[in-house]
C-alpha cells in the first residue's frame, strides 16, 4: 500500500539540484498522504500537487512594511530577521548575552529527518538558519526571530534553527512568521534545554491565507529544565505545527500549549508527541480551537511514558469552539503508558457559544459582534495565560485581538 504522495515535478526538479542522500530519499518516497496515520486529517495535496520555485530576494520596502506591521508595539528584544529563508543583517540586532552563529549545515542529534518527511524536506532545501547558544547561568532576556515571506511567483522557504540553553541559563524567544503571496514555509527547530535551564518559546504564525506553513519543533529537556511553549495559529491556508518534546532528566517539565483561530476554508493542525523518558517529570498541554465558516481544525496529541518514567504527571486537554454549522474539528488525544506509577489524563470538548451569555451581553447594550468577540477571547484567555513571560503573553493577547479586528473590518 502506497502511503506517500509523489512530489510535484517542479519540487522534484528543485530537489534534484542537490546531491544529498536526503534529497534522493525524498524524491523516491515523496511526502505522506492520508494513509499515514499521523497525517490522516491533514492532506498535503495543496503542497504535493504544486510547483515551487527558488525563493526570490525580498524587496527592502516590502520587508520593512511587513516588519513594521508585525513588530509588537513596545516589545524590547533583540531581533533576528529572515526573509524568504535567508538571514538579513540589515534588519537584525544581535542579542548581547547569547552567542549567535549562522547555519551549521547538518542537523544535530535531536531532529529526525530520516523519520519525518517534512523535516527531510527542510534538510534537503534549507539555505540558512541560526544557532542561538545561551552560556551557563546567563539570562539572555528576549529575542525575536522573525521569518518573512514576500515576493512574486510561487516559492518555498526552508529555515533551520538550533537553540541551546545551557545549564542554569534562561531565554525567551518570540517566533514570528508572517508573509504575503503564494509560498510554502517549512521551518524546523532543534532545541536543547540544559539542567535547571528555562526556555520560553512563543510562536505566532500569521502567514498569508494563500500560503502553506509546515513547521516542526524538536525539544530535549534535561534534569530540572523547562521548555515552556505556546503556538498561536492565525494564518496560512494550510498549517501544521508539530512538536516532538522529550523529558530526559528527573523533574524536567514541558508545556506545549496553543490556540488555533481558523476561518474561511483554512486548515490548521497542531500535532504533538511528548515523551516521558525519566522519572518524576511533568508535561502540560492545553490547546484551544476557534473555528468559523468552513474552518477545519486538527489536534493530535500523544503522551508516551517509558517504563522507567515512574511518577510521571501528564495532562492534555483540547477544546474547540464551533461558530458555524460548517466548521469542523478532528481531535485525537492519546496516552501510551508503560510505567505503573503515573498520573496521566487527557480529554477533549467541543461546543458553541453559550446563548445565555450572548443574551446577557446583548441585553446590556453590547453589539452582537462585540459580544461574540468578548466570549471568544474569554474562552482563549486561560490558554494564553499559561505562558510565563508577561511580555510574550501580551504579544499573544494582541495577536488574538488583531485577528478579530481584521475579520470585523
Amino acid at each position: 500500500m502506497n502511503v506517500m504522495s509523489p512530489l510535484s515535478p517542479a519540487l522534484e526538479a528543485f530537489l534534484a539540484r542537490g546531491n544529498s542522500d536526503t534529497s534522493e530519499a525524498l524524491r523516491e518516497n515523496g511526502l505522506p498522504n492520508a494513509r499515514v496515520e499521523a497525517w490522516r486529517y491533514t492532506p498535503l495535496r495543496a503542497v504535493t500537487g504544486r510547483a515551487y520555485d527558488v525563493a526570490p530576494d525580498g524587496q527592502v520596502s516590502d520587508v520593512r512594511r511587513l516588519l513594521e506591521r508585525a513588530w509588537p508595539e513596545g516589545l524590547e528584544a533583540a531581533c533576528l530577521v529572515f526573509v524568504n529563508g535567508r538571514f538579513v543583517e540589515e534588519f537584525s540586532a544581535l542579542p548581547k548575552d547569547a552567542e549567535v552563529s549562522r547555519f551549521a549545515g547538518e542537523f544535530g542529534s535531536v531532529a529526525q529527518p530520516e523519520r519525518d518527511a517534512i523535516t527531510a524536506l527542510n534538510a534537503a532545501l534549507a539555505e540558512d538558519g541560526i544557532c542561538i547558544r545561551v552560556p551557563r547561568d546567563v539570562d539572555a532576556g528576549r529575542v525575536a526571530l522573525v521569518s518573512i515571506q514576500t515576493g512574486p511567483g510561487r516559492f518555498s522557504s526552508h529555515v533551520r534553527h538550533r537553540v541551546v540553553v545551557e545549564e542554569g541559563a534562561r531565554l525567551s524567544l518570540l517566533d514570528l512568521n508572517i508573509g504575503e503571496g503564494d509560498y510554502l514555509s517549512n521551518p524546523v527547530f532543534e532545541i536543547i534545554v540544559g539542567e535547571r535551564a528555562r526556555f520560553t518559546h512563543a510562536k505566532v504564525q500569521d502567514e498569508a491565507v494563500t500560503a502553506a506553513h509546515l513547521g516542526l519543533v524538536y525539544a530535549d529537556v534535561a534534569t530540572d529544565g523547562l521548555y515552556d511553549s505556546f503556538t498561536l495559529t492565525l494564518g496560512a491556508g494550510l498549517a501544521r505545527h508539530e512538536v516532538h518534546a522529550g523529558l530526559f532528566g528527573r523533574h524536567s517539565t514541558v508545556h506545549v500549549n496553543g490556540a488555533q483561530l481558523v476561518d474561511g476554508s483554512r486548515h490548521a493542525d497542531l500535532t504533538s508527541v511528548i515523551t516521558h523518558a525519566s522519572p518524576d517529570c511533568n508535561s502540560r498541554q492545553t490547546v484551544k480551537n476557534v473555528l468559523l465558516e468552513s474552518g477545519h481544525g486538527v489536534f493530535q496529541g500523544k503522551i508516551y511514558v517509558d517504563r522507567v518514567a515512574q511518577k510521571t504527571d501528564g495532562y492534555q486537554m483540547n477544546q474547540a469552539l464551533l461558530l458555524s454549522d460548517s466548521a469542523r474539528i478532528d481531535s485525537k488525544p492519546e496516552l501510551e503508558i508503560y510505567a505503573d506509577d503515573v498520573k496521566c489524563s487527557h480529554g477533549a470538548t467541543v461546543g458553541a457559544l453559550d446563548e445565555e451569555q450572548v443574551f446577557y451581553l446583548r441585553s446590556r447594550g453590547v453589539p452582537m459582534a462585540d459580544a461574540r468577540s468578548m466570549l471568544v477571547q474569554a474562552f482563549l484567555l486561560d490558554a494564553v495565560e499559561l505562558i510565563e513571560d508577561e511580555a510574550l503573553r501580551s504579544v499573544l493577547d494582541r495577536g488574538v485581538e488583531g485577528w478579530w479586528e481584521r475579520r470585523a473590518s
